[in-house]
């Protein structure tokens, strides 16, 4: 029956000798653990069973055993069907003789589609100043920075090697105390007012500095109070910034880079590709979306939720290899599922429509692609990622038709930047 547009219902009945045996493994299932005066878990007859719980008690395990054989039975009898969402399943009536499971289909939604060639979109010119490849190599020696061992006073920005105790009206206290520890000068990672104090002192010295702890400090017992720590400075280290140089050449490793003018033309390449990509993202991004304002498009809110679900899943998965689970994020943010999707709700929706307007001019423009185009891609794919073509195959394993997909969409993509 036909629920709305993008909806259908479909009826699945499963009766006869499947429901019956899917009574039957229920009732083995909880006979085992039944508690029946004069028989031991297991061992009561079906008839005795029946007279003490009732035969609704078994409904809801042989449902369960059954909805695999209703989803298959389902899905084969809409082959021909879109269905763009996880079906939605309930129970419509269920008895001894049969039971009915409601299947809930979301359809791909009728696309009215809007202008999409000739727009007037264009794409970002891309340049690279002088500034910009002056930060990027300055970042590139900043990654080879040392740290070196310098005579004279402690100076902002060095390194002071220290030992130190805290107290507190004399006494010390719990968690004041280290030894050869490493204090960047400046980094304000300590109480404010104590690096301040290091700036002046040489190795070997020792010196009583004098600091308050923050009123909201986290230690009840610190929480504003005056605090003496006895310093010593084992250690003076100054950041050596590496020069422009042929030492600093060799420790790139870049090969043909031996100039400061090769390598600036060669940051240069390389913000310019970078820029050039953010460029084609953006390019692409923005046509889409002016295609989607001439657009008519009914997106159904149970897609909504599956491209949600499937965002946080792939957030998951992101800071898992971090290190951080899904529930530990949800407890260091005091947030939920929920509030995930509701962040990752206005991106769904757009990356919803955005494959649902490529999907419809694919089919308007008859867009296909042969076995020879997929085997080409995957040629190419092995070349970029220094790999065999089987071992491309393997990587996609059964999703290889992702490989022809890609295809597609870039024919699409040319068709909307009107490439020839």
């Amino acid at each position: 029956m036909e629920k709305s547009k993008n909806l259908k219902e479909v009826v699945i009945k499963i009766e006869g000798e499947k429901w019956e045996k899917a009574l039957d493994k229920a009732f083995k299932q909880a006979n085992a653990k039944a508690k029946i005066d004069g028989f031991r878990p297991g061992k009561a007859p079906k008839n005795v069973f029946l007279k003490h719980y009732g035969i609704e008690s078994l409904f809801m395990d042989a449902s369960n055993f059954c909805i695999e054989d209703a989803y298959e039975k389902m899905m084969e009898e809409n082959k021909d069907l879109q269905i763009v969402a996880r079906p939605l399943v309930d129970i419509r009536g269920i008895d001894e003789k049969s039971i009915e499971y409601v299947f809930t289909l979301t359809l791909k939604p009728e696309v009215k589609l809007g202008k999409y060639k000739g727009l007037s979109i264009k794409k970002e010119e891309v340049k690279v100043t002088k500034k910009e490849i002056d930060e990027a190599i300055d970042h590139m020696r900043e990654h080879y920075k040392e740290n070196v061992i310098k005579e004279g006073k402690v100076e902002k920005g060095d390194i002071a090697i220290i030992d130190f105790e805290g107290f507190k009206d004399g006494v010390a206290f719990e968690g004041g105390k280290g030894e050869n520890y490493s204090l960047e000068i400046g980094s304000n990672t300590f109480i404010p007012g104590f690096e301040d104090q290091i700036i002046g002192m040489k190795a070997g010295e020792e010196k009583d500095i004098n600091v308050t702890f923050p009123e909201d400090y986290h230690a009840e017992d610190l929480k504003g109070a005056p605090v003496v720590f006895k310093v010593k400075v084992n250690e003076v280290k100054e950041v050596k910034i590496p020069e422009i140089d042929k030492e600093f050449f060799e420790d790139l490793g870049m090969e043909g880079i031996d100039t400061k003018e090769a390598l600036e033309k060669q940051v240069k390449e390389n913000i310019t590709a970078s820029k050039n990509m953010q460029a084609e993202e953006k390019y692409t991004q923005d046509l889409l979306e002016e295609i989607v304002k001439t657009s008519e498009i009914d997106i159904p809110e149970t897609m909504i939720n599956d491209e949600t679900d499937r965002m946080v899943d792939e957030f998951a998965e992101h800071i898992s290899m971090q290190g951080i689970s899904i529930d530990q994020f949800y407890k260091y943010t005091n947030s939920s599922k929920e509030d995930l999707k509701d962040k990752y709700k206005e991106e769904a929706l757009k990356r919803i429509k955005y494959r649902l307007i490529i999907d419809e001019i694919k089919k308007q423009e008859k867009i296909s692609v042969d076995d020879k185009e997929v085997d080409e891609k995957i040629d190419e794919l092995a070349k970029k990622y220094n790999m065999t073509k089987e071992e491309v195959k393997k990587q996609y394993g059964e999703n290889i038709d992702y490989v022809k997909y890609d295809i597609e969409v870039q024919k699409v993509l040319s068709i909307i930047k009107g490439d020839k």
